[in-house]
C-alpha cells in the first residue's frame, strides 16, 4: 500500500495498531492521522471535515472512534459542543492543554520542567501509598483563553 499523506514511520504505527486491534488501515484512516499528524492543536470534527472534505462526518467520527480504540488517537472533551481530537502523546510527544471555559479551544502547551519533576515525585510517592502504577499523566488547565478575556 502506498503512503499517502503521513510518514513512512507513522504509517506502520497505524498499520500495527490498527491490525493488534483487528481493524483495517484505509484510506480515510490514514487521511485523518496525516490531518492529526500536521495540526498545530486538536481538532473538532468541523475543523476536519473542512480540511479533508472527501471524508463523511459520519466516516469521521467512526474512524475517530476506531484509531482512537488503537491508541493512534486522543479526544479532549471541552463544554462546548465538539470535542477535540489529536494524536496519541507517545506519537506527538508529551505535552498538557489550556481549554477555555467559553469558546471551548484547546491549545498544546508544554509544563515547566520543574512541574514535571514535581509530578514525577508524586507520582512516586502515590504508587508508594496506594499501589497505583500510572502509566502517565495529563494536565489540563482550565480557564479563560486569551481571544475571550
Amino acid at each position: 500500500m502506498a503512503v499517502s499523506s503521513i510518514d513512512d514511520w507513522l504509517h506502520e504505527i497505524v498499520k500495527e495498531r490498527l491490525h493488534a486491534a483487528s481493524q483495517k488501515v484505509t484510506a480515510n484512516r490514514e487521511a485523518l492521522v496525516g490531518l492529526l499528524s500536521t495540526a498545530t492543536r486538536p481538532l473538532t470534527i468541523p475543523e476536519i471535515i473542512e480540511a479533508k472534505p472527501t471524508i463523511a462526518q459520519s466516516s469521521a467520527y467512526r474512524n475517530l472512534v476506531v484509531l482512537e480504540d488503537a491508541g493512534l488517537v486522543h479526544r479532549i472533551v471541552t463544554n462546548d459542543d465538539f470535542a477535540r481530537y489529536e494524536l496519541a502523546e507517545d506519537l506527538t510527544g508529551h505535552h498538557h492543554h489550556l481549554i477555555c471555559t467559553v469558546c471551548g479551544s484547546v491549545q498544546d502547551v508544554a509544563a515547566p520542567e520543574g512541574l514535571e519533576r514535581a509530578m514525577r515525585v508524586a507520582t512516586k510517592s502515590i504508587a508508594r501509598t496506594t499501589g497505583f502504577r500510572a502509566q502517565h499523566h495529563r494536565i489540563d488547565l482550565v480557564g479563560i483563553c486569551q481571544a475571550c478575556t
